[in-house]
């Protein structure tokens, strides 16, 4: 097969899965995806999953890839709250949530990290456009805040919450309380509630 046919059909895929170039071509020889990774020729993400080299140097390429390699997930938690702006702090690792296991993937476009959620959990994120048309699934800010205070109970306290050091101009003006209170409705669980109550408090919202 001309590593050509296979890019043209593949390419607009951006990222895709093993599963995916076999429903393409049934009887496509699987030794061709090693001979090509190791002719730069193509980029293994994880088991079974690929992109092509040209799109290294795209803008937010690795957060697109964060939601593909790893179905279904949504970028949360302290990734989510450095894109808004929520935390100072810039992050390294992508962070997810799924209602897959937990677990973690290392590849060229860096760490990705993913936490399990209950479906009930599983909602609350924006579909924000990337380059090229592509679309990355990120939490918005209420939810990545309330993922936070359900996958890391130990933040409990005002002190627990202060080194996060929580942008408080976003918090009092950005912020959606309502919202956050509602998401945290949906969860039906006590002792995150209390958890967002004393977030709340903390910084007098």
């Amino acid at each position: 097969m001309l590593y050509q046919d296979f890019h043209k059909a593949m390419s607009l895929q951006a990222c895709f899965s093993s599963n995916q170039v076999y429903a393409w071509r049934p009887g496509f020889d699987k030794n061709n995806l090693g001979r090509w990774v190791k002719k730069g020729l193509l980029i293994k993400l994880r088991n079974g999953y690929y992109t092509f080299p040209e799109n290294i140097d795209e803008p937010n390429f690795a957060y697109f890839l964060a939601t593909r390699m790893y179905r279904p997930s949504y970028i949360s938690l302290h990734s989510s709250l450095s894109f808004y702006g929520l935390i100072p702090e810039s992050v390294i690792q992508v962070t997810c949530v799924s209602t897959l296991k937990t677990n973690t993937f290392r590849n060229i476009f860096g760490e990705f990290s993913y936490r399990t959620i209950k479906p009930r959990g599983f909602f609350g994120y924006n579909h924000l456009p990337s380059a090229k048309g592509r679309i990355v699934y990120m939490a918005k800010p209420e939810k990545a805040l309330l993922d936070l205070l359900y996958l890391y109970p130990f933040y409990k306290s005002d002190n627990d919450f202060k080194v996060l050091r929580f942008d408080e101009y976003f918090l009092e003006e950005k912020l959606n309380i309502e919202q956050l209170m509602a998401y945290t409705v949906k969860f039906k669980n006590v002792a995150l509630e209390k958890r967002v109550r004393t977030f709340l408090n903390t910084y007098n919202l």
